[in-house]
């Protein structure tokens, strides 16, 4: 009986697929990495106990440059045929965005090349793996990268001491917007979900292109003052003294990257649009967060900050896209370059699926009517009708109803053993909030 039916799948990975992999120049501290995980496994929730579903799993991941993943090897035991783990390699690659896929049982590798539409798929033996070169000769061409645009899509990561990595589809969305800049566009579009890490990516996008020498004086636009302050001092905290906050209408110009709200550098009288101290060919890049919110509008306050600099680069990122009459994120910055939606987000276990939890309460059924006489809280009567469930917080406020309502959450979140889960509750407006 051939010895080689009788190993496992790991055993024909060490004997077999790894050193055919060492021996086309693979390394493998730095090139190679085997039972890559990049999925946490989807959340499921069983009465109230949340389990984790399997983990995505690659044999192995081969990076022609740290965060340049460009290859995929699935393997098999003896006993399937070579090309056995062709399309779970396929599923793989497509999620992590790389176009060179291997299948191996030990016997030698069944190679798809998706830079090669004439022939995508053929059998190599296992000295006949490409090298690490081969591969990314092939990978430049298809990406269309020159000597000028490779060097800015091949720029490096930040790492600061606890070597954080980014998720795979972080690292895809970042990779993307910086080749999309190194190759000329000027418009950028990204659609991550919110919780995946928006501006750990902005930040990752920013440093490479300041870094390469790319960009050179950046500007990130956001709508909420909390936003700007923990960006700061947060993921954007490297940038160290470089990075400077436009607050008190005071425009510095000896800095090199800027964080701002819209409403601090615009207003409704021309010496209040602080954006206007800066020349427009000022900023390089300019980072919109939450350009949903207002950017896309033809009309809008912010989009006449855009337009003022319209000749830098501008990446808009959203986790909503707008599509209206009025207003549309892809007529300004173009169809998106990557999207993570919010099921990729549960599917993945990276976001918890949600649940819907109802509080009905009597007057949102039945409706409210106020006694004959009684007055609100400032001492004016209160009209004598019936007010229905949609008028509630809009027409009427009723402070009891609003307690009652924050009591049943606050009692639902004691009793599900955590008080600090996530949790989102849809109110009315800011005051409501």
């Amino acid at each position: 009986m051939d010895d080689k039916k009788q190993l496992s799948e790991r055993d024909i990975c060490s004997k077999y697929i790894t050193p055919a992999l060492q021996n086309s120049g693979w390394d493998l501290q730095g090139q190679i990495r085997e039972e890559y995980g990049f999925t946490y496994g989807r959340i499921v929730v069983r009465g109230k106990k949340p389990i984790r579903g399997e983990r995505k799993r690659i044999d192995y991941l081969l990076s022609y440059k740290k965060d340049l993943p460009i290859a995929v090897v699935e393997a098999k035991d003896n006993n399937h045929s070579i090309a056995n783990g062709m399309q779970q390699g396929l599923q793989y690659a497509d999620m992590l965005d790389v176009p060179f896929v291997f299948s191996s049982n030990g016997d030698g590798f069944l190679f798809h090349d998706k830079t090669n539409t004439d022939q995508p798929e053929r059998e190599l033996a296992l000295n006949e793996f490409p090298s690490p070169d081969e591969l990314y000769s092939r990978y430049r061409i298809w990406k269309g990268l020159d000597d000028n645009s490779e060097r800015v899509a091949t720029s490096d990561y930040f790492y600061d001491k606890d070597g954080k990595e980014p998720r795979y589809y972080q690292r895809i969305a970042i990779n993307r917007a910086v080749e999309a800049v190194a190759k000329g566009q000027n418009r950028i579009l990204l659609i991550m979900t919110t919780g995946t890490g928006k501006t750990y990516v902005a930040f990752q996008i920013i440093w490479r292109l300041w870094q390469s020498g790319a960009k050179k004086r950046i500007l990130f636009l956001a709508d909420r003052n909390i936003l700007v302050d923990q960006t700061k001092t947060n993921d954007f905290k490297p940038f160290g003294e470089k990075m400077y906050k436009i607050a008190n209408r005071n425009a510095d110009k000896a800095y090199e990257i800027y964080l701002s709200l819209y409403q601090a550098v615009t207003g409704n009288e021309e010496d209040k649009q602080i954006f206007r101290q800066f020349s427009p060919d000022f900023f390089d890049l300019i980072v919109v967060d939450e350009c949903h919110r207002g950017s896309a509008a033809d009309n809008s306050a912010w989009r006449e900050i855009l337009d003022y600099f319209s000749s830098a680069t501008q990446i808009g990122m959203t986790a909503t896209p707008k599509e209206t009459k009025d207003v549309s994120n892809t007529n300004y910055f173009g169809e998106p370059v990557y999207t993570y939606s919010l099921k990729q987000g549960i599917d993945d276990g990276f976001l918890a699926p949600y649940k819907v939890v109802r509080v009905t309460l009597d007057k949102d059924v039945e409706g409210y009517r106020p006694e004959k006489g009684d007055v609100d809280k400032y001492g004016q009567e209160i009209p004598d009708r019936i007010y229905d469930g949609e008028e509630i917080e809009r027409t009427i406020v009723i402070d009891e109803r609003t307690k009652l309502v924050a009591q049943k959450i606050s009692e639902y979140m004691k009793n599900s053993g955590d008080r600090y889960m996530k949790t989102i509750v849809f109110c009315v407006d800011i005051e409501h909030a």
